[in-house]
């Protein structure tokens, strides 16, 4: 069986904040929920999260969809990435594949670690620890191979002599075991060193002792190792990770106008031919149809947008915008917001729990909450749905064919049948019949000379 044991217990002092390290977030998703799913796309059927002051955070996030173990902290505990493996031994079969994943390390990719799965069977390892070639090898254990080019140890930085210095093949600290080959060594690890830890490196060690098969698998993509420990990595991530996402959606025919500027999750599905402008947000399960607009600034969360649809400059949450719908600048769409096909949403428009039937238009500077409007419907500018008492919510509906003229109060709840007329300035508090024209406004009085009683004479 394959198995990981996800590395996350670790502090993250050097992030400087009350978040948990791994629960920072890249593109909306924090760091640790990369590492799990990437873990997910390689087929590892149990996912152990070793976890120790941050255990509640990360398991109000993660809930039953993997495994935690609890490193406790205190000076009658060893510390080290050894010991915090250790504490899964317990769940390693002898044979088992186990990998050991860094909480922190979120731009690994899943394929790459199919392949190291599949590396490792195929050249027969007992071991095999993940790699890269790096320009600039300073700070990272180095991989020191023997004249054949086989892997004989790793040797932290600070421990190099004048020849290990240069070598450039560095550890990642990500590594693939056979299930009885790694609790043979966690079985034979001390904390005799100078940090009084358990190191996990020093497996390598003990199993190259027995003589037991080690190597390296080598990543194509450096960015895939890196960890994260403070503020600037996590923007430097982001931006990594913003990127590989953008431009898998422009391969398969979405047009990103200034794409690092534009955030899109995973899970976001857009149609070809869909034009995206800059500083726009695509968030949850956000789905976009084909040869839309999504103007810029706008911000789109689990929204379902169908074909040939402008938005300009609008925030859409948990709503449905049918086919050829135009709206905004500044129009705002709240949840269980049902735009259908034709509509015509403009500026300063908000809708809340309200379905807007086919070719409606609402121009301008209008709140339509708790309504259910029918076809071809003008909203005037000013129209007030006014749908709550005080207590609860109530429910307006509007037919086919109604005008609802200039700064319109619509006190909830009322039916508005077809075709029905609200002169503008109305407040309508009772139900409209067809075809009638509903007025209700005070006498208009015109009073003569009241300017000169006001001011005099000037």
């Amino acid at each position: 069986m394959n198995k990981v044991i996800i590395l996350a217990a670790g502090e993250g002092t050097r992030m400087k904040s009350n978040i948990s390290k791994v629960l920072h977030k890249i593109c909306n998703k924090s760091i640790l929920s990369y590492v799990i799913d990437a873990s997910k796309e390689a087929n590892f059927d149990e996912i152990y999260v070793i976890v120790g002051k941050n255990e509640e955070a990360v398991k109000d996030e993660f809930k039953d969809s993997v495994k935690y173990i609890k490193q406790e902290i205190g000076p009658e505990f060893p510390y080290g990435t050894g010991y915090a493996v250790k504490l899964a031994e317990k769940y390693i079969e002898d044979e088992d594949n186990i990998l050991v994943l860094s909480g922190d390390a979120p731009l690994i990719k899943g394929k790459t670690l199919a392949d190291l799965v599949q590396c490792h069977i195929d050249q027969e390892n007992e071991a095999t620890v993940v790699s890269a070639i790096v320009d600039n090898p300073f700070g990272y254990g180095r991989i020191i191979s023997d004249e054949n080019g086989q892997f004989k140890k790793i040797v932290e930085h600070k421990d190099c002599n004048d020849n290990e210095i240069l070598v450039k093949e560095i550890n990642s600290g990500m590594y693939l075991f056979n299930g009885d080959k790694l609790k043979y060594a966690l079985n034979k690890l001390d904390t005799n060193n100078v940090q009084g830890e358990m190191y996990l490196t020093d497996v390598f060690g003990i199993l190259e002792e027995e003589t037991l098969k080690i190597s390296t698998y080598k990543v194509k993509d450096n960015t895939e190792i890196n960890g994260i420990n403070t503020k600037l990595q996590l923007a430097e991530a982001e931006k990594i990770m913003r990127k590989r996402i953008n431009e898998a959606y422009m391969l398969e025919g979405v047009i990103l106008e200034n794409p690092e500027t534009i955030t899109i999750e995973k899970g976001v599905l857009i149609g070809k031919d869909t034009v995206i402008e800059q500083n726009v947000k695509l968030l949850g399960d956000t789905v976009i149809g084909e040869n839309c607009l999504i103007g810029m600034n706008s911000r789109l969360i689990n929204a379902k947008i169908g074909k040939d649809v402008i938005i300009y400059s609008s925030f859409i949450e948990d709503a449905i915008v049918e086919d050829n719908v135009d709206m905004g600048p500044f129009a705002r769409l709240r949840p269980k917001a049902h735009i259908k096909s034709e509509v015509h949403i403009g500026n300063f428009v908000e809708v809340k729990n309200a379905i807007l039937g086919e070719g409606t238009k609402a121009g301008h500077l209008a709140y339509i909450g708790d309504a259910e409007l029918g076809k071809n419907i003008n909203v005037s500018c000013g129209v007030i749905f006014a749908n709550y008492d005080g207590k609860k919510k109530h429910k307006t509906i509007v037919g086919d064919d109604a005008f609802l003229g200039s700064n319109v109060n619509i006190v909830a709840p009322v039916h508005i049948a077809n075709k029905a007329f609200l002169a503008a300035g109305s407040t309508i508090t009772r139900d409209v019949e067809e075809g009638q024209l509903s007025v209700e406004r005070a006498e208009q009085r015109n009073i003569d000379g009241y300017y000169e009683r006001k001011f005099g004479n000037k």
